[in-house]
Parts: structure tokens; C-alpha cells; sequence
């Protein structure tokens, strides 16, 4: 069982042996916490799969997340080559899952439906999921997986209960990174922590990514400044010239919480505040925006610049 999954696990299964089970549920809580694992095996709990066959594939569940991003990227996944993902869950894929609702479930009576993560659904493909919402084919049953909640259709949101996975404490998170990345020294497990805010799918991933490194890079900004923009360009090599959308969004989250940490050690947070909302604008729009990797480093090395300039005033 992942980390503060007890309470969720608790709440689904007296609803799994109740009368009448609700027939759509939102899981919510910080990318990283379990959400879409937690949402799989219940799933195969729902479906009465064995849970000594760990086999990803049951007929009756049904998983939407991203596909290719188009006909070309389609081609290559046919060909078992590597391909890129659209940034978000399309209509098409919406109306395939709806065309299979028209018949039963084939091993049993229950069928699973796992959406991760629905708060990337495009608009067209919202509305055409409510429909199936509002009025679900018997046995049929939703599993929402959604980071950002508030990003969906409210009419969504009210026609589902919610689970909530909560963050895990930094004890916790350091145990299990010790656990799971034995050969990660401390100062990275430290930042891994400090970015991931309680998430400890990020924290892993921060680690994995070797973002230790760019960590202190962005710190030795914030401490020093970076009047000959020197900095900035080590910060752009250390992100690396072409980073995934993994890589960027964990940069991004790094960059937050590093910014997040100043708070409390000037006179006059505006600038922190002001380079912190910047970030989570970065943040928002990374899903859906192609950013070029070096103009992105340089923009978050000015950010911190900035709020470099806040510290100075503060140790006058």
C-alpha cells in the first residue's frame, strides 16, 4: 500500500461492500501521491481480478490518458517505435470508450473506467464524458484521476465523490527515497524533498532526474545574484538543451519551491511574490505550451534574480 493511501482505501472498499455504489469518483490530490496506482488496483478489485495476476491489461478496464499526438506519432506507436504524447485527452478517445459502453462487460458484471488524469481532458471531451456521467450504462464505474480538480467541469466534479490524497510528511518522503534511491547523497534528497511539497512520485523523479544539481544552480542565483548573467547560462546547461516535458514541469516545480523558501528570510517579500506567481504561471501553461528550453532557463534565472534583489535589501 502506497504512503496515505489507508483512509482511501478505507472509504472505497465499505462503499465496494455497500448496496449501492457510487457510480463516479474523483481522486484528488498533488501529481505524484499514487493517484492512478491506487486507481488501477481498485479498479481490479472492482472487476473481481485476481490480485496474483499482475497483468496491466483486464477487459474490463478501460484506462484514457494520453495518446499520440498525431496520425505521424500514431504510425510509430503502431510500429512499436518511440512516439510523442499529445498534451492532453481528446474527444475521439472519449467517443471509442463510449462505443465500447454499448455492450457488457466480459468477464463479469462491472466494468472500470480510469481517466488519468481528466483535468487534461480538452473542452469537447469533457462534455462528451458527462453525457456518459449523467446517465452510466449499468456496472459501469469512473475513476477520475485529477491533480488540479478545479480544472474540471464543475458539472463533473458534482456528479462524482471525492477521494483525497493527502501529501506525506518529509520524514516519510526521506525514508522512502533512502529506500528506493539508496545512492542519492543527501543534499539531493533534501532538494528532492523541498520541491516535491509532500509528493513522493516527484521526489522520486526529482532524484531520478539528477536535478541536485540544478537545484543548487538556482540557490547560487537566489544567493548571489547573476548581474553578468553567468549564471543563468550555467542554470540552462544543467536543465539541458532539449528537455522533456517531464524534465520541464519538474524544473518548474523545483524552481517554485525554491523561490518558496526566500520568503521568510526578507524584508520586503513583493519580488519573491511577484517571481513565485510568475512560476506558477510558467506552471500552468507548461501542459499546453511548447516552450524553447534555453529562452525558459533564462526566464526562470531572471525570476530568481529578482528575487535575489529582495535578500540583498534584506542583509543591508
Amino acid at each position: 500500500m502506497l504512503l496515505g493511501h489507508e483512509n482511501a482505501w478505507r472509504e472505497w472498499r465499505t462503499a465496494l461492500g455497500g448496496d449501492r455504489m457510487h457510480h463516479a469518483w474523483l481522486l484528488a490530490g498533488r501529481r505524484g501521491v499514487g493517484k492512478g496506482s491506487f486507481a488501477l488496483a481498485a479498479a481490479r478489485e472492482l472487476v473481481g481480478a485476481s490480485p496474483s495476476d499482475d497483468s496491466e491489461h483486464h477487459p474490463d478496464i478501460i484506462t484514457l490518458t494520453y495518446g499520440p499526438k498525431d496520425d505521424k506519432e500514431e504510425r510509430k506507436r503502431a510500429d512499436g517505435k518511440p512516439f510523442e504524447l499529445a498534451r492532453s485527452i481528446r474527444i475521439a478517445q472519449i467517443r471509442a470508450m463510449q462505443a465500447r459502453l454499448s455492450t457488457r462487460p466480459t468477464m463479469g458484471d462491472k466494468r472500470a473506467i480510469i481517466i488519468d488524469p481528466s483535468d487534461d481532458l480538452e473542452r469537447n471531451a469533457a462534455n462528451a464524458l458527462l453525457k456518459s456521467l449523467e446517465e452510466p450504462p449499468a456496472g459501469t464505474y469512473f475513476l477520475l484521476v485529477a491533480h488540479s480538480p478545479a480544472r474540471l467541469l464543475p458539472t463533473i466534479r458534482s456528479r462524482c465523490r471525492v477521494l483525497r490524497f493527502p501529501t506525506v510528511t518529509d520524514g516519510e518522503m526521506d525514508r522512502l527515497l533512502r529506500e528506493l534511491s539508496p545512492n542519492a547523497d543527501d543534499a539531493t534528497r533534501a532538494a528532492a524533498i523541498a520541491a516535491a511539497a509532500g509528493s513522493p512520485g516527484a521526489a522520486v523523479q526529482f532524484v531520478d532526474m539528477e536535478l541536485g544539481k540544478v537545484s543548487q544552480g538556482m540557490r547560487d542565483i537566489l544567493e548571489r545574484g547573476d548581474p553578468d548573467f553567468q549564471l543563468r547560462g550555467t542554470l540552462a546547461g544543467l536543465i539541458g538543451a532539449r528537455p522533456d516535458r517531464e524534465r520541464i514541469r519538474a524544473v518548474l516545480e523545483l524552481a517554485r519551491s525554491v523561490v518558496a523558501e526566500r520568503l521568510d528570510r526578507v524584508s520586503d517579500p513583493r519580488p519573491v511574490i511577484d517571481a513565485h506567481s510568475e512560476l506558477v504561471r510558467l506552471a500552468g501553461e507548461q501542459p499546453t505550451y511548447n516552450f524553447d528550453a534555453g529562452l525558459l532557463a533564462m526566464e526562470i534565472g531572471t525570476l530568481l534574480a529578482n528575487a535575489a534583489k529582495a535578500s540583498e535589501r534584506a542583509n543591508v
